[in-house]
């Protein structure tokens, strides 16, 4: 993904393969912020991101003299920061909901597709993420068709870390089943439309889909 913005203060370093940096782009692209977008290669961080981050991880931030790390952090800071759309409700109840939302998508889901991703661990655990998180969608499936968006009449923070996994579904092996996985699919035709979901995607992540 090239440069947003010629002259930003603001740099995001992003893994153009990762949903964690996928997440933070469909915000960068959601708000219209001009930022430079620097894809990097997990095996060859650049030299100064070890500077920035004592984790020498990704994504990272880089907003003036503040560097950010971990993706919910860096999500809800640019919520806060560029108020407008805001992506998380305003009632302190319905926000609590909306971040517990995306903390279980963390516990839930997240850990399969790394663990698919990485392909590491022996073939029957990455054939068991693969079982796991394909019933953990069907069984969620009537959640999807509740409202337009995950749980909320809105888009939010929450879509924003559902719809990179979701369309990574292809690239782990994951298929639906039609009568389960029709309110998924009419959730992902909607969210994948949107301009600034098409504006988050790398082209690597457009390669997933082809």
């Amino acid at each position: 993904m090239g440069v947003v913005a010629k002259h930003s203060s603001m740099i995001f370093y992003s893994d153009g393969n990762d949903h964690y940096s996928q997440r933070v782009r469909l915000v960068l692209a959601e708000k219209g912020v001009a930022v430079e977008i620097i894809d990097v290669e997990p095996g060859s961080m650049p030299e100064d991101l070890a500077g920035l981050n004592p984790y020498n991880s990704l994504p990272t931030l880089v907003d003036r003299d503040l560097v950010l790390y971990e993706s919910q952090v860096i999500m809800e800071y640019l919520d806060e920061r560029f108020p407008h759309p805001p992506l998380l409700p305003v009632y302190p109840v319905a926000r609590a909901q909306s971040r517990l939302f995306i903390y279980r998508i963390q516990r839930d889901w997240c850990g399969y597709v790394d663990t698919i991703i990485a392909g590491r661990s022996k073939d029957t655990v990455i054939d068991r993420a693969r079982k796991e998180l394909r019933e953990s969608l069907v069984a969620i499936a009537p959640v999807f068709a509740d409202k337009p968006f995950f749980m909320s009449e809105e888009f939010t923070l929450v879509d924003c870390c559902v719809a990179p996994i979701l369309w990574r579904l292809p690239a782990l092996g994951i298929d639906l089943p039609p009568k389960h996985g029709k309110a998924i699919q009419d959730y992902m035709d909607q969210i994948f439309e949107r301009d600034a979901f098409q504006a988050s995607l790398s082209e690597a992540e457009l390669d997933m889909r082809d």
